[in-house]
């Protein structure tokens, strides 16, 4: 990820997927390109499902952070997932150096977006992939909505002005 911008983040949260705090999370964090979000996540062995295989609820945890980093990132915007699909291509195990990449296909309109992930294997081979439909809020709507505080719309700010 060095030719990449790493993405701030907080530990004032306790996000299951990317807090850095959360004792049971993945801890992810994220780099930015001008098109794509990256992140590089090793799932922990007390997140298994069977024989050493990933869960796919969590696969689909990594697809879905990766894709709302990438919209809030290069949409400028805060966003909320409506929907997601989830295709598991080849199995996972944990305890592998994963690569999640998320990408913007398509704005409708000011509040809806289309995003696609994949994550990746050592060998850069696509182990599962997702495609999401994001409501796509601002953050003087989000405050009033109270979906975020002063202090989290701060932080925001902070990220998609990195």
């Amino acid at each position: 990820m060095n030719n990449f911008k790493r993405l701030p983040n907080t530990d004032t949260h306790n996000c299951f997927a990317c807090s850095p705090k959360n004792p049971s999370g993945l801890k992810m964090s994220f780099f930015a390109s001008d098109r794509s979000v990256f992140s590089q996540v090793t799932i922990p062995q007390h997140l298994c499902g069977w024989n050493n295989l990933a869960h796919g609820g969590v696969l689909s945890t990594i697809l879905d952070e990766v894709m709302s980093w990438t919209a809030m990132y290069l949409l400028k915007n805060i966003v909320m997932t409506r929907s997601m699909t989830v295709e598991f291509l080849k199995p996972v195990y944990i305890g592998q150096r994963l690569k999640a990449e998320g990408r913007v296909l398509e704005v409708k309109g000011q509040h809806k977006a289309v995003l696609e992930a994949f994550i990746y294997d050592p060998e850069e081979e696509i182990c599962a992939k997702a495609k999401g439909n994001f409501a796509v809020f601002s953050s003087r709507i989000a405050q009033r909505m109270g979906i975020m505080d002063s202090a989290s719309i701060k932080w925001f700010e902070s990220v998609i002005n990195t």
